[in-house]
């Protein structure tokens, strides 16, 4: 063997990363996320589709949860699909429909159809939120389709807040977009999206009403598509850079930087985070969260201690791997 073809083999480096990838989802369902910047771009009707190609190819799809929130067209859709029955709960005096987890999982289809990742789920659910739900069907083995907003993720949610004016609570850590084995986006200009929003073909519940008015301007539009646009392009270049390094194919590799942020149990804490995330994810860079205690620790108000735990929880939630 020639240097030349020496220099060509990948890195044991590369392959050990790719072995522990195999090694993680081997058992695992994958993850397919259709990504929208806005309400309306047409995240789930995209879903269907796709799954209605894969049915036809002969696997087995179960509509796990979907909102067509009435558009005759999603309805149309959803025909000859096996739709899961929603579990019912109360919840002052109203009752509020939510994926039967369950079901699905004793079904256990191949692929299974589950909107609106990041909705929190009515008091008295197993899991608060429904990406949680989802990680339960991934580990199960079972394939998820799923729809999510850009904003719902949670290292954008600062700067999202600075766009538009809104903050969105309910969030889904990034690490699902890690997860994800396929990210489809979905677009449509917001010219376009502004006149189904005007002609009321956009679904808008009564309680986000205030928010939608903020989130459907065309300067928001306009930024919110960037995020999106510019998101889906990264996870495209994480997947390139993999190919080439596993198959040992020259190219500009970024420099090993490291990132680390300080927190201390200041009100700007998680922001700092979030922000380091995505500094981190744009230059190809491990990065770490410290926090110091020092003697006079203990003299810490309540409070800022709640913070600094707070802080180190969004780090945790995040998973990452922290340099060695």
């Amino acid at each position: 063997m020639t240097k030349k073809d020496d220099d060509r083999r990948p890195s044991p480096e590369a392959l050990l990363k790719f072995a522990q990838a195999e090694e993680e989802q081997a058992g695992r369902g994958r993850l397919k996320i259709f990504l929208g910047y806005a309400a309306g771009v047409g995240k789930t009707y995209t879903m269907l589709e796709a799954a209605r190609e894969r049915k036809h190819e002969g696997r087995d799809v179960v509509a796990a949860y979907v909102e067509s929130h009435g558009r005759r067209e999603t309805d149309a859709l959803l025909e000859g699909m096996e739709i899961i029955p929603n579990a019912l709960f109360e919840y002052q005096g109203v009752t509020l429909p939510e994926m039967e987890t369950d079901a699905v999982l004793s079904r256990k289809p191949e692929i299974a159809l589950v909107d609106e990742l990041a909705h929190t789920n009515a008091p008295g659910s197993r899991h608060e939120k429904r990406w949680q739900d989802v990680e339960e069907l991934l580990s199960a083995g079972i394939d998820v389709y799923t729809t999510v907003n850009v904003q719902h993720f949670e290292s954008l949610n600062d700067i999202v807040a600075q766009i538009t004016g809104v903050v969105v609570r309910e969030t889904v850590p990034d690490r699902l977009l890690d997860l994800a084995s396929e990210i489809k986006l979905v677009d449509i200009p917001p010219d376009d999206l502004l006149q189904r929003f005007r002609e009321g073909k956009v679904y808008v519940s009564e309680q986000a009403a205030w928010a939608a008015e903020k989130f459907f301007r065309p300067g928001n539009l306009i930024a919110l598509r960037e995020l999106s646009m510019r998101r889906a392009a990264a996870r495209v270049d994480e997947e390139m850079r993999a190919y080439m390094e596993t198959r040992a194919i020259p190219g500009p590799w970024p420099a090993a930087e490291r990132l680390m942020v300080c927190v201390s149990g200041s009100p700007f804490g998680e922001r700092l985070i979030r922000i380091t995330r995505r500094l981190a994810d744009e230059m190809k860079a491990s990065w770490f969260t410290v926090y110091v205690e020092t003697p006079g620790g203990s003299k810490h108000v309540q409070e800022n201690r709640e913070r600094v735990w707070k802080d180190l929880r969004l780090l945790k939630a995040s998973e990452q791997r922290w340099p060695r």
